[in-house]
This record gives structure tokens, C-alpha cells and sequence, in this order.
């Protein structure tokens, strides 16, 4: 049975394959970065941030080499900024500790930040042709449906009976090929909803076809509960154009990115004006008119946080030697949220 799906699994792939630029190529560069930016990204949107990081840093060396606001500018947009942050990290772990030199099993890819099981499995099968196998959501999907498998996929049991009917199923002659077939079966044919069971290769041997389960399967344990978040974005305009921005720090979203300084919870603009001259750490700045840019929240829907927003414009006469002009702040990188409202605000993208 393993060869027998393995064979019709490759075949399937060899037909109907998308070109892909990181399939022109085994070099574990781009199929690290391929496989980095890819993670919890769809292909129509990674694409185009896979091709800005291949002529902006075309080697390890050229990533290494970058500073982390360069990396996360041109990551802006892709969310999960930790990934960018890591990617970062494992260049110049490999540049200093490595010589430079991609480390070529799955073992000591393990050892590079930011990589797991998944993506370990995936460059040392694409790039150096070693037989193990990778677990995501497409192969969840495609094993729990053609075995009519009910162990849910994010639970401890589930990882490890997923990953090992993998390893079992891989054709030990064709690891890279059975991978990236696997993966694009599930993308584009054994899909979430309405997937194309009547034309699919294993209809007459899929489970959960035959028991009408397809909509039922995979079984995913139910998610972390949504946290409800209310911030308030003060956005400084001064007479001579400048405006205030901070680098986020800690362990919480969008560390390492820009925004304008914010209070969370409760704002009350009388007690905010009542407070003249405004108080921010060793500087103060009198107030000469605040309104709010959008009285209803902005809500910034992110894994496991919704952000309910307010930014609100604060004119005052003059800011600290440590402001930056308004029209350089685009330079910056910055949340989603906060590139949309500079976007609209500012007119400046």
C-alpha cells in the first residue's frame, strides 16, 4: 500500500505541479527561505515577499549581513514578525558558526532558529535527498481523509501518529518528490472545502469519501481562546511636520517594530487634556487640539488577540530633538495596522 500511494501521489505531482521559482532550484537557501515565509502564509501571498528576499539578500551572506529593521521592513505585511526575526538569527548562525556553509541533515537543521520539524524535513528531503518525511496542514489533511483518521491533528498523539504514517508512506528513492507532492495535493486538490473528489486519483480508496466524511476531517481540538485588546494610538503632529514613533521591545507581538506611542485600556481625553502640559518620560508637550482619526475601532484580527483601535491626532507646537519627520516615517517597519492608517493618514506607502 505505502508504494502503491506513493507511486500514484508522484504521478499525480509530476502532471499537475504549479511553477514555483523555489522549484527550480535544490540550493537550501531558497528552499529555507521558500519554506520559512511560506509557513502559515498562502502561496499567492508569499510569492512576491520570496522573490523581494532573493534580489534584496541573494546569498546567506547578504541576509546575514543586514540589519533586523531591514529584514522586518521588507517582511512588513507577512505577519508572525517572530519568523523574520528568526530568519535573521539562523542567517548569522550560519554565517559565523558555520562558515557559511548550509548545514545538510535534518538533525543539524534542527539547530537553526526558528526551524522545527516541518521545515527541517522539508530542506533536507528538496535539497539534500534525505527520506524524511514533512507534516503540515495539507498532508493532515490529505492522511486523516484518504485513512479516515479521527485523532485530532494538534494534539500530542496526533503529531506523532501523523509523522510517523508519513515516514512510512515516503518514497525512500523520491523524498523531495514525494514532499512537495504531497503538500500540493492537499493544496490544490484535496483542498479544506469542496475539494475535487471526483476527479481525484484516490476516490475509489479514500475513507472519508466513502464514509461521507470529508467535511468532518481532519479533527482539530478547539482553539485557544481570543483575547479582546483596546489600544490607543497617539499620533503627534508638530508645526514643523514631525511626529513620534517607538521601537516595540519584550516578548509580545510585533517585537521589534515601530508604532506610535500607545495606551492600552481605558483613554480618557478629558483627564488627557486636564493633564497640559502632556507628560512622556523626560519630555512634555503642550496640547493645542486632540480628535480622534476614527471614532468606531479599527479591529485588527490576529491569531489569538483581536485589537480594537483608536488613533487619535495630537497637534502640539514642538517634539523632542528625538522626533522623526512625517515623511520619512515609511522607512520604518511597522505593523500592518499602522502601515494602513500611514497609508491613508499621511498619504505616504
Amino acid at each position: 500500500m505505502p508504494l502503491k500511494f506513493s507511486n500514484k501521489l508522484i504521478a499525480w505531482y509530476l502532471v499537475n505541479k504549479r511553477e514555483m521559482p523555489w522549484r527550480q532550484t535544490t540550493d537550501p537557501y531558497n528552499i529555507w527561505l521558500s519554506e520559512i515565509i511560506l509557513q502559515q502564509t498562502r502561496v499567492a501571498q508569499g510569492l512576491p515577499y520570496y522573490l523581494k528576499f532573493t534580489e534584496a539578500f541573494p546569498t546567506v551572506f547578504d541576509l546575514a549581513n543586514a540589519s533586523e529593521e531591514e529584514v522586518l521592513k521588507l517582511w512588513q505585511g507577512l505577519g508572525y514578525y517572530s519568523r523574520g526575526r528568526n530568519l535573521h538569527a539562523a542567517a548569522k548562525y550560519i554565517v559565523e558558526e558555520c562558515d557559511g556553509i548550509f548545514p545538510n541533515t535534518y538533525k543539524d537543521l534542527l539547530k537553526l532558529k526558528g526551524v522545527g520539524d516541518y521545515t527541517a524535513s522539508a530542506i533536507a528531503s528538496i535539497s539534500f535527498n534525505e527520506p524524511t518525511a514533512v507534516v503540515d496542514g495539507n498532508v493532515y489533511r490529505v492522511l486523516s481523509r484518504f485513512y479516515g483518521i479521527e485523532t485530532p491533528i494538534n494534539s500530542t498523539e496526533g503529531i506523532k501518529e501523523f509523522k510517523a504514517l508519513a515516514q512510512e508512506l515516503i518514497d525512500k528513492e523520491q523524498p523531495a518528490n514525494f514532499n512537495q507532492a504531497i503538500m500540493e495535493f492537499g493544496a490544490i486538490q484535496c483542498k479544506p472545502q469542496n475539494p475535487y473528489c471526483l476527479h481525484c486519483i484516490f476516490n475509489d480508496s479514500c475513507v472519508a469519501l466513502q464514509k461521507n466524511r470529508i467535511s468532518t476531517l481532519p479533527v482539530k481540538l478547539k482553539k485557544t481562546k481570543v483575547k479582546k485588546r483596546h489600544l490607543h494610538y497617539l499620533v503627534f503632529r508638530s508645526s514643523d511636520h514631525k511626529t513620534i514613533i517607538e521601537r516595540r521591545t519584550g516578548k509580545g507581538i510585533w517585537q521589534g517594530l515601530y508604532q506610535f506611542p500607545m495606551i492600552e485600556g481605558e483613554f480618557d481625553t478629558n483627564r488627557f487634556r486636564e493633564s497640559e502640559p502632556f507628560q512622556k518620560e523626560t519630555a512634555s508637550y503642550t496640547i493645542k487640539n486632540i480628535v480622534p482619526y476614527n471614532v468606531k475601532p479599527i479591529v485588527h484580527k490576529l491569531s489569538h488577540q483581536h485589537l480594537h483601535t483608536i488613533f487619535w491626532i495630537i497637534d502640539v507646537e514642538n517634539l523632542e530633538d528625538t522626533a522623526i519627520e512625517i515623511q520619512s516615517i515609511s522607512s520604518y517597519p511597522v505593523p500592518v495596522l499602522i502601515e494602513k492608517f500611514i497609508a491613508t493618514y499621511f498619504n505616504l506607502k
